[in-house]
């Protein structure tokens, strides 16, 4: 009987890609890979750092593999694990973890599978994490998570990102184009880049500070690779969001019309207590270039509410600075104080009943606005990639703009593409279609 080993991961598209390539290392050693749910004889735990919520959620999470198996042996690699690698180790159950160099060599720890008294430390000093390990994410059939970047030079006084990850470097260029071609070949229709920094690319594709390519190379060589019917990408600054990769997704074959654009605020004083490298004039600014060469586009953004030093004032600048844009949706977060970053140490601390409140404001106008970019949509004609997941008897999918659909539950559109007409919206705030083609009808 091959052992088997089950996976959580917590944090961003960049943690699954991870994720999905250290499990293909366990495949290829003999193992059996298994849900989470199940019992498994070793369980893998991928942290994130980024907010307060997923470090509370670790031990809950050992607490569920113990349930599942209580002599499991478990180990915690990724974020979390390399900036506080004793506090995890600490955890009653965990055995082994791994820091950012470590955690792609995981099976190399693994000759004893026997439960530690003591969690085994294997992290490097964040300096060590100068070289770059390629990785994808094949899981859900209808797209992937392709990494192309990894790191960041950036210094946020809120981040802890360089820190748990290292200095900014990337895949080679033709790396890239092989993964996308393994990725297109097992009819995966969907590739999302994904990085800390994606706009970086080209930076340390050499191993050093050498770089002959860019982001905007990357992205015109990865619309030429044939089999790949939609590209997207995940999220970019502002400042590193070029005029000519805008253009180049108004009129490429198949990057889709879709920017997740991280504003953080919308007050030019708290933007710079954030160290960001921008203010809110050049985000106006990129907004508007995008709108200009794809009126349909969806734009996502992310914020942050409760910084050290955020006045009421300046909070409603960011209201009304978001409210005012032509956006489509927010990822709210809500500011967790991170050690050894430099907002830690600020003057200003935002009670934690103001940081909710606020947080709830701006969730509140995601809501309006998703809801009004959706109606801007309707009776226009689209392109749906549909999901495999049944749910309560309807089957979602996703226009190029990142519109959700949805319609009765038909096994046979299961990864598919089709043109349909948008034409209401769903008391559930979900929008529903014709099929343009006469295929299927929806009921």
């Amino acid at each position: 009987m091959n052992k088997k080993v089950a996976f959580y991961t917590l944090g961003c598209k960049l943690n699954f890609s991870e994720t999905s390539t250290i499990a293909r290392s366990f495949i290829n050693e003999g193992f059996d890979r298994v849900d989470f749910s199940e019992k498994a004889d070793i369980y893998v735990i991928n942290t994130c750092s980024v907010t307060e919520n997923a470090d509370k959620r670790f031990k809950t999470i050992v607490k569920q593999a113990q349930k599942a198996n209580n002599e499991a042996f478990i180990a915690a690699v990724g974020c979390y694990a390399q900036l506080k690698p004793e506090a995890l180790a600490d955890v009653n159950g965990v055995d082994l973890v791994l820091g950012a160099t470590e955690k792609f060599k995981i099976t190399d720890y693994l000759n004893d599978l026997t439960k530690n008294d003591f969690g085994e430390v294997h992290s490097c000093e964040i300096e060590d994490a100068d070289f770059y390990v390629g990785s994808y994410s094949i899981g859900d059939r209808t797209r992937a998570f392709l990494k192309v970047q990894d790191g960041c030079d950036y210094k946020c006084t809120y981040c802890t990102i360089p820190l748990a990850r290292g200095i900014s470097r990337s895949d080679t260029m033709e790396n890239v184009l092989n993964n996308a071609r393994e990725i297109s070949a097992q009819n995966i229709k969907e590739i999302v880049l994904t990085g800390v920094n994606i706009g970086d690319y080209g930076k340390g594709e050499f191993g050093n500070k050498k770089h002959e390519h860019t982001f905007l190379d990357l992205v015109t060589e990865l619309d030429k690779v044939e089999g790949i019917e939609r590209l997207r990408i995940s999220s970019i600054e502002p400042n590193l969001l070029k005029n000519k990769t805008i253009d180049l997704v108004s009129k490429s074959r198949a990057f889709v019309p879709h920017f997740h654009v991280p504003l953080q605020s919308g007050s030019n004083e708290v933007l710079k207590k954030m160290k960001r490298r921008y203010m809110k004039e050049l985000y106006i600014d990129r907004v508007a270039k995008i709108k200009e060469v794809m009126p349909h586009a969806c734009i996502g953004v992310d914020v942050i509410v409760g910084f050290p030093g955020e006045t009421d004032e300046h909070f409603l600048e960011t209201y009304n600075f978001l409210n005012g844009l032509d956006i489509s949706y927010l990822h709210v977060f809500t500011y967790s104080e991170r050690d050894n970053t430099e907002a830690a140490e600020m003057d200003g601390v935002v009670p934690n009943n103001v940081r909710s409140k606020r947080s709830k404001m701006l969730r509140g106008l995601s809501v309006k606005k998703r809801r009004a970019f959706y109606e801007g949509q309707i009776g226009s004609k689209r392109t749906v990639l549909f999901e495999s997941e049944n749910k309560e008897g309807f089957i979602h999918g996703f226009t190029e703009n990142y519109v959700k659909v949805k319609t009765p539950w038909n096994p046979e559109l299961v990864n598919t593409l089709h043109e349909v007409e948008l034409t209401k919206i769903d008391k559930d705030g979900i929008v529903r279609f014709e099929f343009i083609n006469a295929l299927f009808v929806d009921k």
